[in-house]
């Protein structure tokens, strides 16, 4: 449970008509005063200390869960949604058995008895009295009451069965109003459940609703309104009043010291507006203090006595009283257990405000400033890129400064040579970075705009097609705190809004770039134009925003590549799962040559996804000096070499085998491996490569150029280092990412990779009518485009 604080809390009780009210006084208030009312209320449980965060709700113990209405009545509202219900009961059966204490506070006694006396009555009918009835398409009118009366045993019935198939016991308690003011049996009530729960059955309560008085409006709690009203008293005048399930649910979680108290709906959670209106947003955190004016609230559901309002007041009264509270969907595949273990689902109530920007907002903030981006010059977004390089130098110390405070915490948490390698930055590195973005700057000023082809049409009508932006990128990084404003500079030139969300171990450095980031946008657009998104758990969520991002680019190791490409929903991932490089090293060859390209490939960064991983032979150099040469380099190096199944046939007293092939190691080691010539080489990099960046030393051009030609990987190279295979190695200016992808963009993806294409067609009345009846005739005649403007941007041929 969550740590018990501060003092047990007293509710004042009064009757107001038929409807039960609670004050919650000062807590300075003593219980003799509460006493000199005969209907005065002692609340026995504690205030508890909730949940700031959702994963806090890792050490939730004692949960209670609301099924409203909605969500296990059928369509028609005769009977039991039971694929749902079997769904709930599962999962509040695995917390049970995994010792936390369920209870459960359960409408649809109205719907099962309403489907039990329609069948009754349909069966007393007459043949001509139910044919009657079909063909008026009508039902019978049945009073909820008699309703309830008839459906409560079998829904316990039915909750028994499907509880013992999991091998737990169930209880029924049926409470009205009086249960709660009447101390006697409130007290009761406290002692009967908790002798439940110490004897593992889950007690399912619900509203005695056969002999319930009608709805009433609350006397004492006009909604959310009186909270904005009198903000300096809030949840202090009325609060509660049990009238539905979701104030039984609220008054039960705070009497049984629960932990979490999950209110389940047949929406995902809390939205800003009713959804399915213009600008409907699901709030994922919600906080009673800060966010009650964003609210707009609809109507109410198709059953059921509660709104979504009734069931914000319940779970705001909750967390005041220390119970932590979710609302979600209950139709969303395993949101209990999720919920139970920290997942974003649903609204999470928390009495910490926010402080951040919501990502939805961060996405639509750089669609719009993606916009503006555009609408500027290229010498305008040239300048921002600038100044983004002069910041770097002009505040080296405070981002020095900044990186080591990451650097030391790297080491403190362990992490290896390679990843603080990564994350590491220097003077030198801040002046490299500096350059390549003013390569980028120098290069955006035909970025966006450029024409890249013309075509007269008819007399009076040329098409154009231009490049535009792709629109909002999300770019996803690990450990590398240069790559921020690399990033953030290809985005500003070609015109695209971005989200970034780094790793958490360069989250000081990254938050100093992204500040000076944001100084430089400040020249001509918002700052908001590129944000950081800061939580990882917002990542989840924004993979499913097809609307409102473009392009995900994840950059890191294959299992990031991987994660994010089977979370992305709608949205297209451009990247590499892996980095499988080779280095072949043919018949004819220089053996210094080969020496330094296979050394520099595999050690000049072994982290890197363009270093070697696998090291092919051409089988004649099997015993030779150059075989010996290479072996003797890479053990120098300190690389760890496992053989090929055919090497290591070769050689029977030798390193360890290698049985996968596909295999990056991301380390000081490879793979080695002979084959029988250029085909057989080029044969196994197809099969076993990742199709990233593979290079063939040889001096027989032939073969050169059939590796080149044959091999299916983005970069090919001959007589260079896998290492090339760099956005600024190759002019680039930077890169956000290597994608091996086979659609848009391949290789290292610089600027031109975050740009697609438009059609522009100017016409003069023309009408596809004209060109039918032969009033028009079309020419389509190739124009030039070596001198050809568009929106004031220079637009040059790239022939």
């Amino acid at each position: 449970m969550f740590h018990a604080v501060k003092t047990s809390q007293k509710l004042t009780a009064y009757r107001n008509s038929s409807v039960l009210c609670y004050n919650i006084p000062s807590l300075n208030q003593t219980k003799s005063n509460l006493q000199t009312n005969k209907n005065s209320l002692y609340t026995s449980s504690v205030l508890n200390q909730n949940a700031l965060h959702r994963n806090d709700l890792l050490t939730a113990n004692r949960v209670v869960v609301k099924l409203g209405s909605a969500v296990i009545t059928r369509e028609d509202e005769c009977g039991i949604a039971l694929g749902r219900l079997a769904s709930i009961v599962e999962q509040v059966s695995q917390l049970q058995n995994q010792g936390k204490d369920m209870l459960m506070v359960t409408s649809g006694a109205v719907a099962f008895g309403k489907q039990k006396l329609r069948q009754e009555i349909i069966m007393s009918m007459s043949m001509r009295q139910t044919i009657s009835q079909r063909e008026s398409k009508g039902h019978p009118l049945l009073e909820p009451r008699a309703c309830a009366a008839v459906g409560q045993s079998g829904l316990m019935s039915l909750y028994e069965a499907m509880f013992l198939q999991y091998g737990i016991r169930t209880a029924q308690v049926l409470l009205t109003k009086p249960d709660f003011y009447n101390e006697f049996t409130r007290k009761n009530l406290h002692s009967t459940l908790n002798e439940l729960l110490k004897l593992n059955i889950i007690p399912i309560l619900n509203a005695n609703d056969a002999v319930a008085p009608p709805p009433e409006s609350d006397k004492d709690l006009a909604g959310l309104e009186s909270y904005k009203i009198h903000a300096d008293e809030k949840y202090k005048k009325g609060v509660i009043s049990v009238k539905d399930n979701d104030s039984l649910a609220a008054r039960l979680a705070v009497e049984v010291d629960a932990d979490l108290l999950v209110i389940m709906s047949d929406v995902n959670g809390l939205y800003n507006v009713p959804p399915g209106q213009p600008g409907s947003r699901l709030l994922h955190t919600y906080c009673p203090d800060s966010d009650v004016d964003q609210i707009v609230f609809g109507e109410k559901s198709r059953v059921g006595l509660g709104g979504m309002e009734s069931k914000v007041v319940a779970a705001t009264w909750a967390l005041k009283h220390g119970v932590s509270c979710v609302i979600c969907n209950g139709c969303e595949d395993n949101a209990i257990v999720n919920i139970s273990q920290g997942k974003k689902v649903g609204t999470f109530f928390t009495s910490q405000p926010s402080t951040g920007t919501p990502v939805e907002v961060q996405a639509l903030q750089a669609r719009e400033g993606g916009r503006l981006l555009q609408a500027l010059s290229g010498k305008e977004r040239a300048a921002i890129v600038h100044r983004l390089a002069d910041l770097l130098i002009e505040r080296k110390i405070d981002i020095l400064t900044a990186n080591q405070q990451d650097v030391s915490s790297a080491y403190a948490a362990g992490l290896t040579g390679p990843m603080v390698a990564r994350l590491f930055l220097n003077e030198k590195k801040l002046q490299t970075l500096a350059d390549g973005l003013r390569q980028i700057a120098d290069d955006a000023l035909s970025a966006v705009g450029r024409v890249i082809k013309r075509t007269q049409i008819s007399k009076g009508m040329e098409l154009r097609q231009i490049t535009v932006p792709i629109g909002v990128l999300m770019v996803i990084f690990e450990s590398r705190p240069d790559a921020l404003p690399q990033v953030a500079a290809l985005a500003i030139c070609s015109g695209n809004g971005l989200l970034l969300k780094g790793g958490k171990e360069a989250s000081i450095t990254n938050k100093i770039l992204h500040g000076l980031v944001e100084e430089a946008l400040g020249m001509f657009v918002p700052k908001e134009t590129i944000s950081l998104v800061s939580r990882r758990e917002d990542i989840q969520d924004l993979l499913h925003m097809s609307d409102d991002i473009d392009l995900v680019i994840p950059r890191g190791s294959s299992e990031l590549v991987k994660t994010i490409q089977e979370a992305s929903k709608g949205i297209p991932v451009l990247g590499h799962s892996e980095g499988v490089c080779h280095v072949y090293v043919d018949e004819r060859v220089n053996p210094e040559m080969a020496l330094r390209i296979v050394k520099d490939s595999k050690c000049d960064y072994p982290a890197a996804c363009n270093a070697m991983e696998t090291l092919l032979l051409h089988k004649s150099h099997i015993y030779t000096p150059l075989f010996d040469s290479i072996c003797d380099t890479l053990k120098e190096a300190n690389v760890t070499i496992h053989l090929g199944p055919r090497i290591a046939e070769a050689i029977k007293f030798g390193p360890p085998e290698e049985t996968n092939m596909k295999k990056e190691y991301g380390a000081l080691e490879c793979a080695v491996e002979i084959v029988d010539g250029v085909d057989d080489a080029i044969n196994h990099i197809n099969q076993y490569g990742s199709s990233h960046t593979d290079t063939i030393v040889t001096e027989n051009d032939d073969h050169a150029e059939r590796f080149l030609q044959m091999v299916d990987s983005a970069c090919v190279f001959h007589n260079s280092s896998t290492r090339f295979a760099d956005g600024y190695r190759f002019g680039l200016g930077a890169e956000v990412g290597i994608s091996t992808s086979r659609i848009h963009a391949r290789g290292p993806v610089g600027m031109e990779g975050l740009l697609t294409t438009k059609w522009i067609l100017h016409g003069s009345g023309e009408t596809v009518a004209d060109f039918a009846e032969g009033k028009q005739k079309y020419i389509h005649e190739k124009l030039s485009i070596a001198t050809v403007t568009h929106n004031g941007n220079s637009a040059v041929s790239s022939n």
